[in-house]
């Protein structure tokens, strides 16, 4: 693959303005031209006194579970406002490479899936099977998925979500950023969650929605190209090999080169 895989190309980068900056580095390493577009933005969860209380009881947990990069620092951030830390006994995982990376950085070790970044492929992992009488805190943003606590629950396990933030669709008006796609400016779509897409493609007219449709799309895991492809987007998601920027960057890459 050249030294500049992105030359020319123009990737759009949905995420939260204080989680694209990584993202948009690698794009640019890479020869391309990064488009800032958050259809995501974090904000506290409706009710930060039920977090507290749930945060006040971790030490009756056996398992801990962090569904994105953003769970792992918004729930250790209030940790530390309160003085807390993960107990030490306490299993920790993370739905993906992303989120283990994140936990990382905090010294913090977990299980993390080795192929399939999502909720399938952590409920695939041994430690995940044998739940029965454990008692499980899923740490997510208000509204996610039900696919693991339902299965864990089905496993024996007692399940309860701490949800830590919440993702709101920023007041941010479509018509320049669809400009921009008649003027073909934009050969990529990056998504990195299922609400960022969802809230994409709701932002934009049939016309601006056609146009989302037909373009590539790159996205981390097999749930949010299951999603694109819900949506009938025209072509195959490119998926990368990790849940991490580096593999989606790399992803397009490949793409790009086969395009050439």
């Amino acid at each position: 693959m050249p030294d500049r895989p992105l030359a020319g190309i123009g990737v759009l980068v949905t995420r939260p303005v204080e989680q694209a900056e990584q993202l948009v580095q690698l794009i640019e390493a890479a020869g391309g031209r990064a488009i800032r577009f958050p259809t995501l933005a974090i904000a506290p969860p409706t009710d930060p006194t039920a977090l507290g209380a749930l945060l006040d009881r971790l030490a009756q947990f056996d398992l801990a579970i962090f569904i994105s990069p953003t769970a792992v620092e918004q729930a250790l951030r209030r940790l530390h406002e309160r003085g807390q830390k993960l107990p030490a006994d306490m299993t920790i995982a993370a739905i993906g490479a992303g989120s283990a990376a994140a936990l990382a950085a905090h010294g913090i070790v977990a299980l993390a899936p080795k192929e399939r970044f999502d909720s399938e492929g952590l409920l695939a992992l041994p430690r995940l099977r044998q739940v029965k009488g454990q008692r499980v805190v899923i740490f997510r943003g208000e509204g996610g998925r039900a696919l693991l606590g339902d299965t864990l629950r089905a496993r024996g396990a007692e399940v309860v979500y701490a949800e830590c933030y919440r993702r709101v669709r920023p007041a941010t008006d479509a018509a320049a950023l669809q400009d921009r796609w008649r003027r073909g400016e934009i050969d990529v779509v990056s998504i990195t969650s299922i609400a960022a897409l969802d809230n994409l493609y709701a932002m934009f007219d049939e016309p601006g929605r056609a146009a989302l449709r037909a373009t590539a799309v790159a996205v981390l895991n097999a749930s949010q190209a299951a999603a694109c492809q819900r949506l009938g987007f025209v072509h195959a998601p490119l998926v990368a090999s990790q849940a991490t920027d580096a593999a989606l960057v790399q992803a397009i890459g490949a793409w790009a080169a086969r395009r050439a």
